[in-house]
């Protein structure tokens, strides 16, 4: 099962390449089309405030860019490379908020 936190390396299409992704939806059940939405994670950083670097072991130095969500199969992702703590997706998650406007 795939899980809110966790960072495949995953097959974005030629044009995007294979890169670390980290999965923001909830875990799918029968019912639901076989999908995961995802933030990338880029080496080419702009300073956007849309991007959350982290330390991370197991990535290069960069960031989640939020402006970048995707969805895709579940079967493009590759191999799981890590998780986030709570405290690193909560960073993810308030400039998500901001982003899509969904702050209080």
């Amino acid at each position: 099962m795939l899980n809110r936190r966790e960072v495949w390396l995953t097959d974005l299409g030629m044009v995007a390449k294979v890169r670390p992704c980290l999965i923001v939806s909830i875990p799918v059940t029968m019912q639901d089309r076989a999908l995961v939405c995802l933030i990338p994670h880029t080496t080419a950083l702009r300073g956007s405030r849309f991007e959350v670097e982290l330390r991370l072991r197991f990535l290069k130095p960069g960031a989640f860019d939020v402006q970048n969500l995707v969805t895709v199969p579940q079967v493009k992702l590759i191999r799981k490379l890590g998780v986030l703590t709570e405290m690193e997706m909560a960073a993810i998650e308030e400039r998500l908020k901001l982003w899509l406007n969904l702050n209080d």
